[in-house]
């Protein structure tokens, strides 16, 4: 006898174009935990055992796919053992996808959370991040905020890269002008009478998406939609040059972050 009830969006099919990481097994959430590092992991109760086997393995599968595109370890992909993670639980109304301060915790819907897994984790990285970015930043500050707001970065190289990232997500090119994403998130709010698409945590998370989404390994899982959705239409990600220029900023940072790691480990 066939259930009546529809089946969730976790079982579609998330494209992926990466190797095999898995080789065909099957992974738990505590093989995550452990080859991560990640703090926790909570599943919600109505998860099924099912639901829960195909989210592990999705999880995984895109979790290493970050850590190859961003060439770091496993330790950054959990900020050094720091964030916690949560499927089917601990997200909020309204939200595919949430990421929270207070606990340091990534959260994914279980029926609509696909796709948002590379936002959220920039959301954490920018928090995790402030401390080591900024000489005045609190537990609750974002590097994104921080940044706009002119505080004073921390002398260091990797720091350097990081705040040319910042820099070229939010201003023209050698200029103190906002740069059209920023300009067009804005206008985004103003339509809809809203503060939310330029808030700076919110263009950083959607600069980083559209760097992922640009790389030649591909899971939908990990992100999907900054190129071809309603969103990508209305302009909050970003376009042609800048795209490219965020993309390459982005890149100089995670690879020198991940060089410095492996000496670091050697």
């Amino acid at each position: 006898m066939t259930s009546s009830y529809p089946k969730s969006r976790l079982h579609r099919h998330f494209y992926r174009n990466g190797p095999s990481h898995r080789d065909g097994a099957d992974v738990t959430f505590g093989d995550i935990v452990k080859i991560f590092a990640f703090r926790t992991v909570n599943i919600g109760r109505w998860v099924t055992a099912h639901e829960q086997q195909i989210a592990a393995n999705l999880f995984f599968d895109a979790l290493c796919d970050l850590m190859s595109i961003l060439c770091v370890p496993e330790r950054v992909i959990s900020l050094n053992g720091t964030l916690s993670l949560a499927f089917g639980k601990g997200g909020q109304k309204f939200s595919s996808a949430h990421y929270n301060a207070a606990t340091r915790t990534l959260a994914l819907a279980k029926n609509a959370g696909g796709g948002a897994l590379a936002h959220e984790w920039f959301h954490a990285f920018d928090h995790f991040i402030s401390t080591r970015f900024f000489t005045s930043a609190s537990h609750h500050d974002f590097a994104s905020a921080l940044w706009l707001k002119n505080a004073q970065v921390k002398e260091h190289p990797l720091n350097q890269r990081l705040e040319a990232c910042y820099q070229h997500i939010f201003l023209q090119p050698d200029s103190d002008q906002p740069s059209d994403l920023f300009v067009r998130s804005s206008a985004a709010d103003r339509a809809m009478g809203t503060f939310y698409y330029a808030q700076p945590q919110e263009v950083c998370a959607r600069a980083f998406e559209a760097f992922i989404q640009d790389q030649p390994l591909k899971n939908a899982f990990l992100v999907q939609g900054t190129k071809q959705s309603a969103e990508a239409q209305v302009g909050i990600y970003p376009e042609d040059a800048h795209r490219k220029r965020i993309g390459h900023y982005f890149m100089r940072y995670f690879s020198l972050l991940g060089t410095a790691l492996e000496r670091q480990d050697g």
